[in-house]
């Protein structure tokens, strides 16, 4: 099961971000409103990517990111932050804790639904090697 878990205080980015990545092959979506629903997220079964924000209201994004890091069954999960902050220092800071890739808001629904897709297929092993001409 593709579960992907996408973490924002904001119900209509929740909705936004749903909506982008409806055709990436997921089987099913979670939402967090908070960091720590975000963990939470996380027992209900196998997450195999989280979009996650990082500035909310109880728990920084970077923490949850530190979390999922630091725990076995998580540590290989890709994790994308799609964030308002789009700052080097955040950025780095976001791929320092173990960001898989770093987006900004407002973000182009095809180019995250194709990084999302990528993402998944690697976490399943799906993942085929194209070669540009």
């Amino acid at each position: 099961m593709k579960r992907i878990v996408i973490v924002d205080d904001s119900p209509t980015i929740r909705r936004m971000v749903r909506v982008s990545l409806a055709g990436v092959g997921a089987d099913a979506f979670s939402e967090a409103g908070s960091g720590l629903e975000a963990i939470e997220q996380l027992t209900f079964g196998p997450v195999a990517l989280m979009v996650l924000d990082l500035n909310m209201p109880d728990m920084h994004g970077i923490d949850v990111l530190k979390f999922v890091r630091s725990h076995p069954a998580s540590r290989a999960l890709p994790v994308i932050v799609l964030t308002t902050r789009g700052d080097e220092e955040s950025r780095d800071l976001s791929m320092a804790a173990g960001a898989t890739l770093y987006l900004t808001k407002p973000f182009q629904p095809q180019v995250l639904a194709g990084h999302a897709k990528r993402l998944l297929s690697v976490a399943t092993g799906e993942e085929r090697t194209f070669v540009e001409p």
